[in-house]
């Protein structure tokens, strides 16, 4: 005589959520969360690049790698990091998604704007600063925001 073992199926011991989170392992099948982690690491990355220039001069219209204006910064950072933006200020406010002040996150670019015009542009580098280059007579550094007509943008 054999005994027979009455084993529930996989589904009724631990429910059809589980299941899919076992079918696929540990990975998360997010809508657009691959696409906010790689935007992530390129911030991250600029921010690193962005501030290995610290010290490097201010010159206008300058894009680096030895001399930088605000946007010259941000473009050549953003660019050795993988991700291509326009040259201005202004362009980079249009190109980027725009974020609120509660979900900056290092890496984002901050915008300083006048009405509805931004006339400068650094990288967010937590605790309420940025690292810019900030005008004629000046280095790259790192330096507190000091204004609060400032936008936020995520490069994409």
């Amino acid at each position: 005589m054999t005994a027979q073992v009455h084993v529930p199926s996989l589904l009724a011991r631990v429910g059809t959520t589980s299941v899919l989170t076992l079918a696929v392992g540990t990975t998360m099948l997010t809508p657009g969360f691959v696409n906010e982690a790689e935007a992530a690491a390129h911030s991250t990355k600029a921010l690193k690049i962005a501030a290995s220039k610290k010290g490097a001069p201010y010159r206008w219209g300058a894009t680096g790698p030895h001399r930088f204006d605000c946007s010259g910064l941000t473009l050549y950072s953003f660019k050795k990091a993988g991700k291509k933006l326009p040259r201005t200020a202004q362009q980079q406010y249009n190109k980027t998604r725009h974020i609120s002040r509660s979900q900056r996150k290092r890496g984002d670019l901050v915008f300083f704007h006048a009405g509805r015009s931004v006339y400068h542009v650094g990288i967010y580098a937590g605790s309420g600063k940025i690292w810019h280059s900030p005008k004629a007579g000046a280095v790259v550094r790192l330096e507190k925001i000091w204004s609060g007509s400032v936008w936020y943008g995520r490069v994409r």
